[in-house]
C-alpha cells in the first residue's frame, strides 16, 4: 500500500536519469557494461535482477531525494528486468519496493570520487551489501588495493579477502583477469562460479566449442554427415 510519505515523493518520469557528470575515462563505462554483457548470458532466463550502468539511484537515506549517488555499476535482485516492460531512466529505490542494490561498483579515476569515505558512507546508509572499489590506476596514491570488496557487517563496511570474492547472496563472484579485447590486453572484472572458475563471454564459449571440435577432427576426423 502506498503512504502518505510516498505520495509525496516524486516518480521516476520528474526526475533527472543521473547527475549529468561524464566519465573521465573509458573504463567506468567498459567495464559495468561489459559485467553487465556477461550476467546477460549467465543469467539469461531469470528476470527478476537489474544491473545499471552510471544510472542514477534515488533514495530517501540522504538529505534530498531528488539528489541521487551514481555509481559506475550496481545490481539488484528480486526487481523486474525490465520495469513494466519498458528501460529505467533511473533507479528510484521508492519505485522499486524499496529494494537497494545488493552490488556497487565504483570505478576510481585521476580525479578522486570519494569512493573511500563520503561514497562508503551513502553506500552503508542506503544498505548496500556489497561495495566494491576497482582502483587499477591510482591505489598507490590512494594507498589502497587495486581490488576491494566490502560487505555490510551492523552497518559498517568490513575489507574481504580473497580473489575471486565469492557472493553467497548474490549467488556470483567477482574478480579481475587478463583479456585481448580487439587485439588489445587488458585487465577486465568478470563474474565466477561457487568453484572459483570464470564464467565466459559468449564469443569464448565459441571458442571453445571450435577448439574442440578441432580436436575431435585430428583425433577422429571429420564428423560423419547427417
Amino acid at each position: 500500500m502506498v503512504t502518505e510519505r510516498w505520495q509525496k515523493l516524486p516518480s521516476s518520469a520528474e526526475l533527472p536519469c543521473s547527475d549529468d557528470t561524464p566519465v573521465d575515462n573509458e573504463d567506468q563505462n567498459f567495464l559495468p557494461n561489459f559485467l553487465l554483457f556477461l550476467l546477460n548470458v549467465i543469467w539469461e532466463n531469470r528476470h527478476d535482477w537489474y544491473f545499471g550502468v552510471d544510472m542514477g539511484i534515488y533514495h530517501t537515506t540522504g538529505v534530498n531525494p531528488r539528489v541521487p549517488i551514481v555509481p559506475d555499476g550496481f545490481l539488484s535482485l528480486g526487481v523486474e528486468r525490465r520495469k513494466g516492460g519498458k528501460s529505467r531512466r533511473s533507479y528510484v529505490v521508492w519505485e522499486e519496493n524499496e529494494i537497494v542494490p545488493i552490488f556497487v561498483l565504483e570505478i576510481v579515476s585521476w580525479t578522486p570520487g570519494g569512493e573511500y569515505d563520503e561514497k562508503a558512507n551513502i553506500y552503508a546508509k542506503l544498505g548496500v551489501l556489497y561495495y566494491l572499489i576497482y582502483n587499477p590506476e591510482f591505489w598507490q596514491r590512494d594507498r589502497h588495493q587495486p581490488f576491494e570488496v566490502y560487505k555490510l557487517v551492523n552497518g559498517v563496511y568490513q575489507l574481504q579477502i580473497g580473489e575471486p570474492y565469492w557472493m553467497s547472496e548474490v549467488g556470483l563472484g567477482i574478480g579481475r583477469h587478463q583479456t585481448t579485447i580487439g587485439s588489445v590486453q587488458q585487465e577486465v572484472l568478470s563474474w565466477y562460479d561457487q568453484q572459483g572458475k570464470r564464467y565466459l563471454t559468449s564469443a569464448e564459449t565459441a571458442q571453445q566449442a571450435q577448439q574442440q571440435l578441432e580436436r575431435y577432427r585430428q583425433l577422429f576426423g571429420d564428423l560423419p554427415e547427417a
